[in-house]
């Protein structure tokens, strides 16, 4: 994956453009990863995933419920992180 500070994205932003067209690329503040650029396909083919995940997660549960297998809130959840959890509340 190449690589972008926000600096060079900001003052080529034509060139990030041209190869985020062809991949995704990193933008870069400070040091840190603080973005991807890419095409709209990858973009569509990854939400599309996710929609295809939930789905499945939600046809395995109700597959669940309808054999009795129902769950309180603590269980479903306590395999996340804190941080996790304060990530699904934003």
């Amino acid at each position: 994956m190449n690589n972008f500070t926000a600096s060079e994205a900001k003052m080529q932003f034509g060139e990030l453009l041209s190869q985020a067209m062809r991949e995704p690329v990193s933008i870069t503040k400070n040091g840190r990863p603080k973005a991807v650029m890419m095409s709209w396909e990858n973009y569509s083919q990854i939400e599309a995933l996710k929609v295809q995940h939930l789905r499945a997660t939600l046809a395995r549960s109700v597959e669940q419920a309808e054999r009795g297998e129902l769950y309180n809130t603590d269980e479903v959840f306590s395999p996340l992180t804190a941080d996790e959890l304060a990530k699904a509340r934003e």
